[in-house]
């Protein structure tokens, strides 16, 4: 046995085993639950580092050897794809029961759990060092395959026991403090939602007779643009210019800009200088995402600007409003290749105009709602820069 504060690489096939999945035929397999059947996990219920037990399908118990039958705290990963993205995603079994798993993934089960921490392994399959080595083997490949000496030879830090679940048990409780803060994340996201609807109802349906005007009736829509890349000196300016991968929290300022361009940037090109608090919307690409904008920047071809909104409509309302349609926009994207909506679309869109007292009751909600926003993703920031440190550290 190792001291405590002893450590070794050892190759993953010496302290594992790897057992393929089951290999069936399309009248081997049905969509329900049958007598006989048992479930048959598959790649798709790898998601985000974990097993989901759901959209499975039901396998002949007689097609499944007992070696087959998943056990906690074994490792199913993905070793076949048609796309090189899926291939090497991994998640730990964290229950025993009559289930199995098919061809196109493959187990790794512990040979010792005296020698190796079952918590220590699922993190080792979560790692920067794992995920790069197999990118790396799935590239290099003929097909998108892993076989087993691609997964035998990995090197795994092999500390003692003791430490094993010492680093185990530290990084399970920062991932479960992080799920629990995106929970409490996505929840404030659905209090807003609640509020909207329960002070102004569906603005689709337009519940409670609100006064209706197109939106181009209650401002100025602008679209954007980009300077030409052959004049790399446009890009060498102190005026922020902003694409959809900056939109989608309330506010954004200048630490939210993609890049700077200079003022001969803005006469050469199709963008305009958008002032201050106007509606951000995307239009392509990021269809549906919006912000407010605290400083005057430029924007790209796939946003419009909603600007000079009349008094009788608080922009705060307006974005809140306009996430409701979301579902909406998507159903009207057009586009072969990058997929988009018109800005008539927007221009004519139905607006609900409540009292603006009452619009003005909701922004303030908002804002405060936005405030524990700001503090809670700083707290998962921190968390998950923590998180991936230790990760970083104990396996390289």
């Amino acid at each position: 046995m190792m001291n405590k504060n002893e450590w070794k690489k050892v190759k993953l096939g010496d302290i594992t085993i790897q057992i393929r999945g089951v290999t069936y035929k399309k009248s081997d397999v049905c969509e329900k639950e049958t007598e006989n059947f048992i479930p048959l996990l598959r790649a798709n219920n790898i998601k985000d580092s974990k097993i989901i037990y759901n959209d499975v399908v039901f396998v002949n118990q007689n097609n499944v050897s007992e070696n087959q039958i998943l056990r906690k705290n074994d490792i199913l990963i993905c070793t076949s794809s048609g796309s090189l993205n899926l291939v090497g995603k991994a998640g730990q079994i964290n229950k025993n029961e009559n289930i199995s798993f098919g061809a196109f993934c493959k187990v790794i089960r512990i040979l010792d759990e005296n020698r190796l921490n079952p918590l220590y392994l699922n993190y080792f399959f979560q790692s920067n060092y794992y995920k790069q080595n197999i990118k790396k083997i799935a590239q290099g490949a003929n097909i998108n395959n892993l076989k087993n000496g691609d997964i035998d030879n990995l090197e795994i830090i092999l500390y003692s026991l003791e430490k094993q679940k010492y680093i185990g048990n530290i990084l399970n409780d920062l991932s479960n403090i992080l799920n629990k803060r995106k929970e409490q994340l996505f929840e404030l996201e659905k209090l807003v939602k609640f509020q909207f609807l329960k002070m102004f109802g569906d603005p689709i349906l337009n519940e409670k007779n609100w006064e209706i005007k197109d939106l181009q009736k209650l401002s100025i829509l602008k679209s954007g643009g980009t300077p030409s890349r052959n004049n790399p000196n446009y890009f060498k300016g102190n005026i922020p210019w902003i694409t959809t991968v900056s939109l989608g929290k309330l506010k954004i300022s200048e630490e939210d800009a993609v890049e700077f361009i200079t003022h001969e940037a803005i006469e050469n090109s199709a963008t305009k200088l958008i002032p201050v608090m106007s509606l951000l919307f995307g239009v392509r690409v990021g269809v549906g995402k919006s912000s407010i904008n605290l400083i005057p920047l430029c924007i790209n071809q796939d946003i419009i600007a909603i600007t000079g909104i009349k008094s009788i409509i608080n922009i705060i309302f307006l974005k809140n409003l306009l996430d409701l349609h979301f579902n909406y926009f998507n159903t009207q994207k057009r586009g072969a290749t990058i997929q988009g909506i018109k800005s008539d679309i927007l221009k004519k869109l139905s607006i609900i105009c409540p009292p603006i007292e009452l619009q003005n009751k909701f922004a303030e909600f908002v804002k405060q709602v936005d405030k524990s926003k700001v503090e809670l993703q700083k707290s998962i920031d921190e968390t998950q820069l923590l998180f991936d440190s230790l990760m970083d550290r104990y396996f390289g």
